[in-house]
């Protein structure tokens, strides 16, 4: 639902209000913002379309495409891609130095939590260091997980089967690879490498993001007493994700 009825009259009054000593875009940054903290409009609702805009402001398409460009890369909107703009809520957060189950980190917040399975299915890995380290074929899924019904993150990992032998007669529709990971490999030892990257083309499908959002990307390996278990590639919109960690003792 979008989150005003009528908007019009009321967005060109409120923007004839913000005098000109801005730019256009900034003027309808403002606009937007002023929205969203005075709790007219809410966490998850969506706003109106950048037609709305258009014919409410009489500003160009361009204007407004670039205040919403510009807000959804501050973190105060979500766009999904074919379906509209959306006030964010507060970004999710996700550990950085701790492997934990994202279904248990969702719902820890309150939040709903399911997940879509892409793909699950053995193939012949194309890396040759994976071939070395996994055997000449490899488990390999695709997955994305959604918080409220938003994708949050897109998971994309390869198996030992030596070491996850049931792994494709999983149902990752209602445990996490992590969770299963977990109980048949206990994990020993863990990597993570994390870059700012933008998405593939499918990836910014499978996500609903536009194809210039940035991106955190956590590269993660993770050992068993058996050896490597998994290589993991996890893809979280910047928009809608950070990532926290800590380090040191606790002052005495």
């Amino acid at each position: 639902m979008v989150a005003i009825e009528v908007i019009d009259a009321e967005l060109a009054a409120l923007y004839g209000e913000l005098g000109s000593e801005f730019a256009a875009y900034e003027r309808v940054k403002q606009l937007i913002m002023g929205q969203i903290k005075a709790g007219r409009w809410s966490a998850g609702e969506q706003i109106p379309s950048e037609n709305q805009f258009v014919a409410a402001l009489g500003l160009s398409r361009m204007t407004i495409n670039r205040a919403l460009r510009d807000l959804t890369a501050d973190g105060a909107l979500t766009r999904v891609m074919g379906v509209g703009t959306f006030v964010a809520a507060t970004k999710a957060t996700s550990p950085l130095f701790e492997v934990r189950n994202i279904a248990d980190e969702i719902t820890g917040r309150g939040h709903r939590y399911h997940t879509e399975v892409v793909f699950v299915r053995s193939e012949v890995p194309a890396e040759a260091e994976l071939a070395n380290a996994m055997g000449s074929r490899v488990f390999h899924s695709l997955l994305v997980h959604f918080e409220d019904g938003v994708p949050i993150q897109l998971e994309d990992r390869f198996v030992n089967p030596a070491q996850a032998p049931d792994y494709l007669a999983q149902d990752f529709s209602a445990v996490t690879p992590n969770v299963y990971l977990s109980d048949v490999a206990p994990l020993l030892r863990g990597e993570h490498v994390v870059e700012a990257v933008r998405a593939a083309r499918e990836e910014c499908e499978l996500l609903g993001i536009d194809a210039d959002e940035p991106c955190l990307l956590i590269r993660r390996r993770t050992w068993s007493s058996g050896g490597l278990v998994s290589v993991a590639r996890l893809v979280h919109p910047g928009s809608r994700n950070r990532l926290e960690g800590s380090f040191g003792s606790e002052p005495s």
